[in-house]
C-alpha cells in the first residue's frame, strides 16, 4: 500500500474531513475525493488510522510544544503579631510605636481610648463613634488612681503611640473609684456591669504633661 504523505493530508479542505454517519459511505467518499483531487496517487487500501486522521481524529500528536510554567510570584511572609504578656496577665500588642520620650510611672498623660468586651462588644470610648470627635482624658500613672492594668499598658509608651491590650478583671475595675470612668450615667453603668470580665483597651498616648 502506498502511504499517504502528510503534506497531502493537510492540503485537504475541512469540508472533505466531515464524517458521515455510515462508515462505509464515509470511506468511499474519502477515497473518491482523493482520486479526484490527486489523480497521481493510487490508493488501494485506506487504513483505519489514516481514515480517522483524515476525518478529524488525530491519534498521534505531530509536534510537541514546550510548556512554560507561569512565573511564581514572590510571596511575603505574613507579619507575626507579637504580644507581650505581663506577670499580671495583661497582654499588650504594639500597634504604633510613637516617638519622643516614654511615659513613666507618676506622669500625667493625655489619652484617647476605646474600651470593649473580650467578645468585641463596645463599652465606652473617648472618641464619638459617629462624628469622630474626641474628648481625651488626663490620667495619672498611679495604680491608686487608675486601673492597674491600664497603667501597665501606658508606662513605656511614646507620644503618638498606640497599644491594644487585654486587661483581666484582677487588675481592672476592682473598685468604682479607679479611672477612667465615663461621666454619663448610662456608659458608666454599662462599664461596671462588665467589670468582672476581661476588657480590651485600645489606647493612644497624645501628650505627657
Amino acid at each position: 500500500m502506498e502511504s499517504l504523505p502528510l503534506h497531502v493530508f493537510f492540503q485537504f479542505p475541512r469540508a472533505l474531513r466531515t464524517p458521515c454517519r455510515n462508515s462505509q459511505q464515509s470511506k468511499n467518499a474519502v477515497m473518491n475525493n482523493l482520486r479526484n483531487r490527486f489523480p497521481s496517487i493510487t490508493v488501494k487500501k485506506f487504513s483505519r488510522r489514516v481514515l480517522l486522521q483524515f476525518v478529524g481524529f488525530s491519534m498521534i500528536p505531530l509536534s510537541v510544544y514546550p510548556v512554560f510554567a507561569a512565573p511564581v510570584l514572590e510571596t511575603k511572609e505574613p507579619e507575626v503579631i507579637r504580644i507581650l504578656k505581663l506577670a499580671t496577665g495583661v497582654r499588650i500588642q504594639e500597634v504604633i510605636e510613637g516617638e519622643g520620650r516614654e511615659a513613666r510611672e507618676g506622669d500625667l498623660v493625655e489619652v484617647n481610648y476605646v474600651c470593649r468586651r473580650a467578645n468585641g462588644y463596645f463599652v465606652h470610648s473617648t472618641v464619638d463613634q459617629f462624628s469622630g470627635e474626641s474628648s481625651p482624658v488626663i490620667l495619672p500613672l498611679d495604680e491608686n488612681q487608675i486601673i492597674k492594668g491600664l497603667k501597665e499598658v501606658l508606662v513605656g509608651m511614646r507620644i503618638g503611640g498606640k497599644r491594644r491590650a487585654l486587661i483581666p478583671p484582677s487588675v481592672g475595675y476592682v473598685n468604682e473609684n479607679l479611672k477612667p470612668v465615663p461621666e454619663e450615667f448610662g456608659p458608666r453603668r454599662s462599664l461596671f456591669s462588665h467589670a468582672n470580665e476581661p476588657l480590651v483597651f485600645e489606647v493612644q498616648l497624645l501628650r505627657i504633661l
